[in-house]
């Protein structure tokens, strides 16, 4: 008899035989085969034959099964439910359509016969298998192409598995529900600031996932048109904003004290900006030595307190 599990989402009933079911198949064929290899087969040989292909059958079934229904559930909430594949791909998607119903329909003859043996031994199931296999295959390369192509127009898309690349996909034309994907597409951002407005929201800056700072936009994005294209966007309002930050922040060093221009910023606009003081304290140190020796020991004595003032801070 088959175990069968409901597929999520749905009242389709996805079959397959169980652990022990299937060590006892194994077992009968080799039963089987052994009685077929005996010399005194004669007499049983119809009714040998008869149940070796049975098995085989069985066991063809079972495996083809599997397959399918690892692809077709797979495939479904893409051709079916989303809406940026449908409009990409829409000769796969309506091939699909077609697809869906015919497995639908083995799957639920499967669960009116129940038994292995009834179900496996109609002619017609290993043909409609093999059939809905193949076209599946054809969805699967063109979904594959398609995936290929979001990645080269979004390289990052590389490092996200294939499974959360497709979740973004799907939901493209919702920002807020790829939220959840941010931090494996950046690295030490939780989330962007979303506001609702319209039918797209605008990104009004991005959180870490490292402790709580928060970096504005310098101005408000609008998320607009397809994923891989806003999310490019993301980038550019990122830099564009860091650069913005950046200048702003090296003007607020000179006007405030360095603990307060610390709390103010964010921590790798400080660490820039420190690394910019740096590097013209001490090339201003070299310039200066021909009219002052102590130049150098001079500037030293300056990093020394600003490291000292930090560690107090700290």
């Amino acid at each position: 008899k088959f175990q069968f599990d409901m597929h999520k989402g749905s009242d389709v009933q996805m079959f397959k035989l169980s652990e022990e079911n299937f060590e006892m198949l194994e077992e009968n064929q080799q039963q089987v085969s052994a009685m077929l290899s005996n010399r005194f087969v004669a007499f049983f040989e119809v009714e040998c034959t008869k149940w070796n292909t049975s098995l085989a059958n069985i066991s063809e079934i079972n495996n083809l099964a599997g397959e399918v229904q690892r692809s077709w559930s797979f495939l479904e909430n893409l051709f079916i439910h989303s809406e940026e594949v449908k409009k990409e791909l829409p000769k796969q998607a309506e091939l699909f359509v077609g697809v869906d119903k015919e497995v639908k329909r083995i799957l639920a003859d499967a669960y009116v016969k129940q038994i292995a043996l009834i179900y496996c031994d109609q002619v017609w199931v290993n043909k409609a298998f093999t059939k809905v296999q193949e076209q599946l295959t054809i969805c699967e390369k063109a979904l594959q192409e398609f995936m290929d192509s979001k990645r080269t127009a979004f390289p990052r898309f590389y490092f996200v598995a294939q499974a959360d690349l497709l979740d973004i996909l799907s939901n493209g034309n919702a920002p807020a529900k790829i939220q959840q994907h941010m931090p494996k597409i950046f690295q030490a951002i939780e989330n962007l600031e979303l506001k609702e407005e319209g039918v797209r929201p605008f990104a009004m800056g991005m959180h870490t996932n490292v402790g709580t700072e928060y970096v504005v936009f310098t101005n408000p994005l609008k998320l607009m048109g397809k994923v891989e294209t806003y999310m490019q966007d993301v980038i550019d309002s990122m830099r564009s904003s860091l650069k913005q930050i950046a200048g702003d922040s090296l003007v607020r060093l000179g006007q405030m004290t360095k603990e307060q221009w610390l709390q103010n910023d964010p921590a790798q606009t400080t660490l820039l900006i420190n690394i910019l003081t740096w590097t013209r304290d001490v090339e201003g140190a070299f310039s200066k030595i021909k009219g002052n020796p102590l130049a150098m020991k001079d500037a030293h004595v300056h990093q020394v307190k600003l490291l000292s003032d930090l560690v107090k801070m700290v």
